[in-house]
């Protein structure tokens, strides 16, 4: 089992909890590296992993045998299964912050769970503690879009739309990482007073304030940047920014 299970388990354990579902896709993927559709259960004995049959092939690439998660297709599982996922477990753990009335009801109906308890963002508190992995990933996004952003200040010229500047960002993280964090914001004159901007064909002017606003992924790692830039001269870039 990876060390990120193991550590909820013990926790589940001091905490007096014998089961936890989890639906919030982002824990999801800190927990097991899955990017799929689908529900996480740690039932008293067994990781499993309940999604979509579309999914299944691209689940059974990601994990190994090491993480001891069992992977269920939808709709091979029965009402049964889902009331016998929890027997004998007392307290059951949910997101409670993630979860909407309806659903933290029809958990309670499907899995005929007798204790429903909240989690109170377990998950999230140790998220925000990073293993050396994951710092070396931060560091690594770091360097990539820093060095995107001093590539900017040559690359932009009066007479490029956002558009041109957006699509040069995006091209450059997907050369370099696993993609972009979010839809990359860039806004000029006017524009930069909307903070989420989507890049329009409004052309650079000199002496024009330009948002940018970029991030990448890296192993699982989402980084953001932004940054207001002024474009002091035709051809050039004051390289200050606010």
């Amino acid at each position: 089992m990876n060390s990120k299970l193991q550590w909820l388990r013990n926790t589940m354990q001091s905490l007096d909890m014998q089961g936890l579902i989890i639906s919030n896709p982002v824990n999801i993927k800190y927990l097991t590296g899955i990017d799929a559709e689908g529900t996480l259960l740690l039932t008293r004995k067994d990781n499993i992993f309940i999604t979509d049959g579309r999914y299944i092939e691209h689940v059974h690439s990601i994990l190994t045998l090491y993480d001891e998660i069992i992977v269920y297709n939808i709709n091979d599982v029965s009402s049964d299964d889902y009331e016998n996922f929890f027997m004998f477990c007392e307290n059951v753990g949910f997101e409670e912050y993630f979860v909407s009335y309806a659903e933290y009801k029809e958990l309670i109906r499907k899995y005929k769970i007798n204790n429903l308890v909240e989690t109170e963002h377990i998950i999230e508190r140790q998220r925000m503690i990073k293993d050396k992995e994951e710092i070396s990933n931060i560091e690594k996004a770091c360097e990539i879009t820093d060095n995107c952003f001093s590539y900017l200040l040559t690359y932009i010229k009066p007479g490029m739309t956002e558009k041109q500047i957006a699509e040069e960002i995006e091209e450059y993280f997907k050369e370099r990482t696993d993609g972009l964090a979010f839809e990359t914001i860039v806004a000029s004159g006017e524009n930069t007073s909307m903070p989420h901007a989507i890049p329009t064909n409004r052309k650079i002017e000199e002496q024009d304030i330009i948002t940018i606003d970029m991030g990448c992924k890296v192993n699982r790692i989402l980084f953001r940047y932004d940054k207001n830039i002024f474009c002091r001269k035709c051809a050039r870039l004051c390289k200050t920014s606010i």
